[in-house]
This record gives structure tokens, sequence and C-alpha cells, in this order.
């Protein structure tokens, strides 16, 4: 019996109200071609890899930024590609895809 159960036989009139999903909108800007997520191993340790982001270095470092910080891990900006240690291509893919962005990906 888990916490909702247990609440439900306390409060049984009591009906639960949907929260809506935040939509998250982006603070970059938007482009119209896909980005590539692509996975590599260098060292012998997962990456992930996303290129093909054609806005700002201010924009490429800000997209960045939030991508490791909303999957707590490290990375950095090669180049014109943001890597990200640790395959994590459905997560990034399902953020850039609340953020508007088009994503497509490469391999696996």
């Amino acid at each position: 019996m888990d916490l909702k159960d247990q609440l439900k036989n306390l409060f049984p009139d009591h009906v639960e109200k949907e929260q809506p999903k935040e939509i998250v909108k982006s603070t970059v800007w938007l482009q119209d071609e896909p980005i590539i997520c692509k996975y590599e191993k260098r060292k012998g340790k997962p990456i992930t890899i996303l290129e093909g982001y054609n806005g700002a270095d201010k924009d490429f470092k800000q997209l960045a930024k939030e991508l490791k910080k909303a999957l707590s891990v490290g990375g950095g900006i090669k180049g014109e590609s943001i890597i990200i240690q640790g395959d994590f291509r459905d997560k990034i893919m399902e953020i850039l895809k609340q953020k508007g962005f088009k994503v497509k990906r490469v391999g696996g």
C-alpha cells in the first residue's frame, strides 16, 4: 500500500486535480534544420555529441550549459559541437524537443 492509497483511505471524497505539463520556452535561437545527436566512445568512455546548431556563440554556450545542468553531467564545447559525458541521447532529444528544436538521431 503506497502513500496515494493511504491518502485515498483517509480522504475518500478528495478528487485529485491534474496538473498541466510545464511548457519550457527556449531562451536560445531556434533553427529550421535538425540538430544531429550521435553517440561515440572516446578512450573507452561514452559521449554524446550534438552537431548542426548554427546560432550565435552565446546561444550555443547557453544551450550547452542548460543541457549539462538538466542532466547533471559534465561536458563542453569543441569547435562546432557540444560534447556531453555519457550516453544521454534519449534524454537530450526529449529536452531539445520540449524547447522546440528538431532533433535527428544518428547511429545505434
